[in-house]
């Protein structure tokens, strides 16, 4: 059984085509949307689903996430993103993979929602690091079997680097996989800051936190 958590804030224009395309996979036994104070349509237009379970959380993704896992019910957890939509098929591969006890988790390949070609650049260069590094982000929609998201405390209450922070503690307990489906993310953070300023801002920051700056002075970097 997967629950699908949807951490969200603000997101009117993305949460109701991301709710259909995860009712409409097979294996998903329920979808939680946790929202962090909206002050557009979300909720309501969450609302329109009547199988979807909505809660309202102070905003932080990891909070929101963690909130969301409180109120699940499956043995799978899949966090995603409110502006990434998956590929179909995606829940039969999911189910597939953890067939293996050996795995703990893992995600979907990484993919902009957009058919600019520059694009397929930065989406080969997120492969290669997840190849060679093993280290998906929250934006590719990281899965985990209950037990283990139990097993080590869920995400912590930080504003920024909560994925990479859980996915360096998953990677302890199991290994983790990076299935073929396609995670087609919201090309919006790429379009407002271009490109190459907003790749040099992200692993500039995710050096600075390998080197211990606190999360929240990253997040006032990130979000301004």
């Amino acid at each position: 059984m997967i629950s699908v958590i949807i951490p969200a804030f603000n997101e009117e224009r993305h949460i109701s085509e991301c709710i259909a395309q995860v009712e409409a996979e097979e294996g998903v036994s329920e979808v939680i949307v946790a929202d962090g104070g909206s002050t557009d349509r979300t909720i309501e237009l969450a609302g329109r689903h009547p199988d979807v379970k909505m809660l309202e959380s102070v905003r932080g993704r990891g909070t929101q996430m963690n909130r969301g896992a409180d109120l699940a019910l499956g043995d799978i957890l899949l966090f995603l993103h409110a502006d990434t939509i998956l590929e179909r098929g995606w829940g039969k591969d999911l189910v597939s993979v953890l067939a293996d006890s050996s795995i703990a988790g893992g995600a979907f390949s990484f993919a902009i929602n957009s058919p600019l070609r520059r694009y397929r650049f930065l989406e080969q260069w997120v492969r290669f690091r997840c190849a060679v590094f093993t280290l998906p982000y929250g934006d590719q929609g990281i899965f985990v079997r209950r037990d283990i998201f139990d097993q080590l405390g869920g995400y912590k209450d930080i504003p920024l680097m909560e994925d990479v922070d859980f996915v360096g503690r998953m990677k302890k307990a199991g290994r983790l996989v990076m299935l073929k489906k396609n995670a087609y993310t919201s090309e919006r953070r790429w379009a407002k800051k271009g490109l190459v300023l907003t790749a040099l801002t992200n692993h500039s920051l995710l050096l600075l936190y390998r080197l211990g700056v606190d999360p929240h002075t990253l997040a006032g970097i990130y979000y301004r």
